[in-house]
């Protein structure tokens, strides 16, 4: 079966980001389904998160050919279904272990070879890359809304089962065949010595510093939310809603925010980050009445999106190789490592201090605002990738 290749590649991100969506928000409830306590489960996620980030930063690079990008995902998501599958055999804390690492692994390296591959296809079809991409946005949402449904239908095995279900459809989809097939260059791997990763880091710790506190602030969230608006009183499918909400803030502001943004700079965005994370991090430690966890689930917005944008305002505004190397180390340390090392530190909070977790989350947007850095970075307009 043939299919349009702009269909595919939308097929691709809906499959995924389902998928992710079922994962994401509701991974810590199965696990907390199968007996353990919420320090081993922030072990296991911290260790998933070590994973993507080995995961998106060894295996993805690898693939330099376009022609062969189609292949690599499919072989992704055939090696991230059989890791799925494994969840199925025991629930061991080190058979666990071992799986959460194998599927994090191969999962995480599909979004950035898919954006690779639309933006191959963008020099050879005709292709609006924005609307192709807000299929993952819509799928994220369905699918914390439906895992929440189901799961106070029957019970957290449902989780399991509905993974299991959007792994495999994502790698059926990719079995297709795209009408036109991806052609180009080699990609050229730009190489760089330790020194050149020191002198990096050297310039811009200030700013690696500051997003890793607004992004690893996250952790708590990620890991523990859906078992403390559960344990609360709230069913699943409120918390898949909740979640849902945040993922729309996240979306419009995104969609926003070259109108909004505009006369923003990367330190003030930063700013107005670190002021959220505050607001949100307090509240979500303070309440668990309805409306001010809505209040609290917009300000996703504030508190991941805005800071996202300020990222790559501040990296685009570097100069050749550096935005390479600047961008994989703000991939690595504050969206993978940092929030790896939170969700761990998270899981022994959590299970001393409940939602004084929060408390200690809002905490690090005082040391982010102090780090912000001082350079000034050109005001461009950044989307969602």
């Amino acid at each position: 079966m043939v299919l349009h290749s702009t269909r595919w590649l939308a097929l691709s991100y809906f499959t995924y980001f389902f998928s992710y969506g079922i994962f994401l928000p509701f991974w810590s409830v199965w696990l907390k389904g199968t007996g353990l306590t919420p320090e081993t489960i922030g072990l296991l996620l911290g260790s998933g998160l070590v994973a993507r980030f080995l995961g998106s930063l060894i295996i993805a690079p690898r693939v330099s050919d376009p022609s062969r990008l189609i292949m690599a995902l499919r072989v992704l998501a055939l090696l991230t279904l059989i890791f799925a599958l494994a969840f199925w055999s025991g629930t061991h804390v080190a058979w666990l272990m071992v799986v959460m690492v194998g599927f994090n692994l191969f999962f995480s390296p599909l979004v950035p070879l898919t954006d690779a591959l639309a933006n191959t296809w963008q020099k050879q079809i005709t292709m609006d890359y924005g609307r192709v991409r807000l299929w993952g946005s819509i799928a994220f949402v369905i699918g914390s809304a439906l895992t929440g449904k189901l799961v106070s239908l029957y019970n957290s095995q449902a989780i399991l089962a509905l993974l299991t279900l959007g792994v495999a459809s994502m790698l059926l989809g990719m079995l297709l065949r795209p009408s036109v097939m991806p052609a180009g260059e080699t990609r050229q791997q730009e190489t760089a010595g330790w020194s050149a990763w020191r002198s990096l880091i050297f310039h811009h710790w200030r700013f690696l510093a500051c997003v890793s506190c607004l992004q690893g602030a996250h952790a708590a969230y990620y890991g523990f939310s859906a078992i403390y608006w559960q344990g609360a009183g709230y069913s699943a499918s409120a918390v898949g809603y909740l979640w849902s909400l945040g993922v729309v803030a996240e979306v419009i502001t995104f969609a926003l925010s070259k109108k909004v943004f505009r006369r923003f700079s990367a330190r003030d965005l930063l700013l107005l980050s670190a002021l959220c994370g505050l607001l949100r991090w307090g509240i979500l430690g303070a309440t668990t009445a309805l409306p001010w966890l809505i209040v609290a689930q917009i300000l996703h917005c504030g508190t991941f999106t805005v800071c996202h944008l300020a990222a790559m305002r501040y990296i685009s505004a570097r100069q050749g190789g550096e935005v390479i190397r600047l961008q994989a180390m703000y991939s690595a340390i504050a969206m993978g490592g940092s929030i790896a090392v939170m969700t761990v530190f998270a899981g022994f909070l959590y299970q001393h201090l409940q939602q004084g977790v929060f408390w200690v989350m809002a905490l690090l947007a005082l040391p982010a605002m102090l780090l912000r850095p001082r350079v000034a970075a050109q005001r461009q307009d950044s989307s969602i990738c």
